[in-house]
């Protein structure tokens, strides 16, 4: 039968369930708006709706390499005590497995269908959870590695889920990504990673309008600070080579031996294999990272709820 569209946005608003979901409802229930209802009460995704506005900061960081392909992947929830559920563990196992086997990952993965029942797609599986468990549950972030012949993906998670790293790296010679000391190498490279945080392999990969601005602040402090305007430019040059050794991941002190830089490491392991070594792309997640998070302020609510009597 046709359902109009006013009788679809009548039950959106009143059980401000998601407009396909209130189509569904309607086309399921022959039309019938009240028990429209009580079927997107029973699939509980009225009450996933409700919990839509919610601010998920927390959550776990997964990450996991299986064969030739990586992939770390962020899922967010509203509390730390939801991210230990099972439910909501075995929700990320299937979506970061999902990520890993499904042949395209391209687009919007809410729409994908779920690569073990294509019948159910990734957007109502997270809709499913979120009814069931209680709490908003959203993917916010992934990214998927697969090695070439002569590469080799790692990944390393941190803090039982509060970081993750995903690293693909690069021999001379593929012969080379045979050998165990390239893992450890990629490896170390990942904690040191997680620890530092830096912004780029390279100075050459960070961006222009980046530097612009740290030698905009780095001048204006140190005319601040009362340095003759005829020295700036030769301070803030310094400075400069300075905020790029701190932020650029060869350049850095490797956090395990602080004595050499990481590019120093390259070079050290690349003698045991035998082949010169690159480290080719890495990408590091870090739980809530970005995300601002709602702070209660149980004193004002309690004033506000006060004043109604």
């Amino acid at each position: 039968m046709s359902i109009s569209a006013t009788l679809v946005k009548e039950l959106r608003e009143r059980t401000n369930a998601g407009m396909m979901d209130c189509k569904k409802a309607l086309e399921e229930t022959k039309g019938d708006f009240d028990a429209a209802i009580e079927w997107l009460r029973v699939k509980g995704l009225s009450a996933a709706a409700k919990k839509a506005g919610r601010i998920a900061a927390e959550g776990t960081v997964f990450a996991q390499t299986i064969g030739n392909t990586g992939m770390v992947v962020e899922i967010n929830s509203e509390t730390d005590f939801v991210a230990r559920n099972e439910g909501f563990k075995a929700l990320v196992l299937d979506i970061a497995e999902h990520i890993t086997k499904a042949v395209n990952v391209a687009g919007d993965i809410l729409e994908h269908a779920f690569h073990k029942n294509p019948t159910k797609k990734i957007g109502e599986m997270l809709t499913e959870a979120t009814a069931k468990i209680g709490e908003k549950i959203a993917i916010r972030r992934f990214e998927k590695y697969t090695a070439s012949p002569n590469t080799i993906v790692h990944t390393y998670v941190h803090g039982e889920g509060k970081i993750g790293v995903l690293i693909e790296v690069a021999a001379s010679k593929p012969e080379a990504t045979n050998n165990p000391e390239m893992r450890t190498f990629a490896q170390d490279v990942s904690l040191h990673i997680a620890a530092m945080n830096p912004m780029a392999i390279s100075s050459a990969e960070i961006p222009a309008d980046v530097v612009a601005k740290e030698k905009e602040v780095l001048k204006a402090k140190n005319l601040e600070q009362g340095k003759k305007a005829d020295m700036i430019d030769k301070i803030v040059e310094g400075q400069i080579r300075k905020f790029l050794a701190e932020n650029c991941l060869v350049d850095q002190a490797f956090v395990k031996n602080p004595d050499i830089k990481i590019s120093d490491l390259a070079k050290e392991v690349g003698k045991k294999v035998g082949a010169d070594l690159t480290i080719k792309r890495f990408v590091r997640f870090e739980l809530g990272a970005g995300i601002e998070k709602k702070s209660e302020d149980f004193a004002a609510e309690v004033a506000a709820q006060m004043k109604g009597h």
